[in-house]
């Protein structure tokens, strides 16, 4: 939960108070900004800036959404209200169209920032109260953290979670955010410790029925450059390629690495429907 954010451009803080208010801060004098943004019935736990400056979100206890004008301090429409308890975290989509919340109701909910219309089904998913929520860079991915302490990946658009929970944490997930490269996620949580994950895998795989990759049972390329599960052959390793790759990971960044990063050339991939036939190819 953030109630204290900077603006984008950085010239002012804005605050929300146990007191049901939204304040503007001069960064430099210190001072406030006008008068406080009253509309509020309970306290304000989350406070975000649109991408452009001009719209300021504000999420309550009083289980509503509202949007301010960052310039005048008037509302802009009506409060955002679908959320059936508390709303505990607000975030604005990087092109500045979607506002995303969590509520103590458990769910996530998508809003047209323009019009106030939610947008899609709640995300459903997570089986406590939803305490952070944001965005990634591109704007294609939502990432949130609960009370069950676990972090969930979204696809924004279809509103659907990728992938299985990210555990990792001994409590409550109570901060998450993208890192701007879009490359990492960072939690904290009341455990007092701070997680970095990585954020590609975010494509929700579905094993086939007659078979189980296991991640934990990769082994060295075997001497032909074959990477093996217990199922059989997963994917074949060039030469020069193979130093690289270690268990248990299927594709891990080596520790001498000096990028931390590992490219993919799939150029010369070869797959099709039968490995006998990719087998044959890769060896000829």
């Amino acid at each position: 939960m953030q109630s204290i954010v900077y603006s984008p451009d950085g010239r002012h803080i804005v605050s929300g108070s146990v007191d049901g208010t939204v304040r503007i801060w001069d960064v430099e004098t210190g001072a406030a900004v006008g008068k406080p943004l009253e509309g509020h019935t309970d306290v304000v736990v989350s406070i975000a800036c649109s991408p452009n400056g001009g719209r300021i979100a504000s999420a309550s206890w009083d289980m509503t959404i509202r949007i301010w004008d960052a310039k005048t301090g008037t509302i802009v429409g009506n409060p955002l209200e679908v959320h059936t308890q508390c709303v505990l975290s607000v975030a604005y989509s990087p092109n500045g169209r979607r506002i995303i919340s969590g509520s103590h109701d458990k769910t996530i909910r998508i809003w047209d920032a323009n019009t106030g219309a939610t947008v899609g089904e709640p995300l459903m998913g997570h089986t406590d109260m939803v305490l952070s929520v944001a965005y990634s860079p591109d704007g294609q991915h939502i990432i949130s953290g609960s009370c069950d302490k676990t972090l969930r990946i979204w696809d924004a658009e279809a509103g659907i979670a990728l992938g299985k929970p990210l555990r990792g944490h001994g409590g409550p997930v109570s901060t998450i955010s993208y890192s701007p490269d879009g490359q990492h996620i960072i939690s904290g949580s009341d455990d007092r410790t701070i997680h970095l994950w990585d954020s590609f895998p975010h494509t929700s795989i579905q094993p086939s029925p007659h078979s189980t990759i296991d991640a934990l049972s990769c082994t060295q390329p075997d001497p032909d450059g074959w990477v093996r599960s217990e199922g059989g052959l997963l994917y074949w390793v060039p030469p020069d390629c193979r130093a690289g790759l270690y268990s248990p990971a299927l594709l891990t960044i080596p520790p001498t690495s000096h990028t931390r990063s590992v490219s993919l050339d799939f150029q010369d991939f070869a797959f099709g429907t039968s490995w006998t036939q990719i087998f044959s190819g890769a060896r000829a």
